[in-house]
């Protein structure tokens, strides 16, 4: 019986500073902080923030003897520079690159309207074509602090092509279900 509380006042005393130690893991139960790289909130930013950017809209029909639609809105300057490839990830005084005085010219190449055709889970409808070309003029800077400071500032010029495609409704009908998909479409 000796031997067993001496062996429980042995196993206490050992175990009273490991408990009040920091390094306990869970020591805050569900509280408990979990460390997450930076890059997860860039992931989850483009995932549920910008997902309208790989969608292809569904417009109305195109009316018969209206003038055909043009593609009159260039891709804003956010969804340009989402578009472009990402900058390096650095170590902080290490190596470390910005983009700054950024300018961007679209100019528009493809305009055109396919036939019409079937499209899964779509129906009869029109591919639109809007083709853009975006030229990013910005200037790089790399710099570093260790082992020795300096800093490289270069003009930069990226061309990056987007694609705003989208589809025009075809009716099969004639211009009551063209009212209809139209009315469907425009909402209550």
């Amino acid at each position: 019986m000796r031997k067993i509380r001496c062996l429980l006042m042995m196993a206490a005393v050992i175990a009273i500073p490991v408990g009040l130690g920091g390094c306990m893991p869970l020591s805050m139960g569900i509280f408990t902080p979990v460390p997450v790289p930076p890059w997860v909130t860039e992931r989850m930013e483009e995932k549920y923030c910008h997902k309208n950017d790989w969608r292809t809209p569904i417009l109305p029909p195109i009316k018969k003897g209206a003038e055909l639609p043009r593609c009159e809105d260039p891709p804003d300057e956010a969804r340009v520079l989402r578009a472009m490839p990402k900058v390096a990830r650095g170590v902080p005084y290490f190596y470390e690159e910005h983009r700054d005085n950024t300018q961007v010219v679209t100019e528009l190449m493809v305009d055109k309207i396919d036939p019409p055709r079937f499209f899964p889970l779509i129906g009869l409808a029109q591919l639109h074509h809007c083709h853009w070309k975006c030229t990013i003029y910005y200037t790089e800077t790399i710099e570093s602090g260790y082992p020795f400071p300096y800093q490289c500032v270069r003009p930069r010029v990226q061309v990056i092509y987007i694609d705003l495609d989208h589809l025009h409704l075809c009716s099969g009908g004639g211009p009551e279900a063209e009212q209809s998909i139209r009315r469907d479409l425009s909402g209550p």
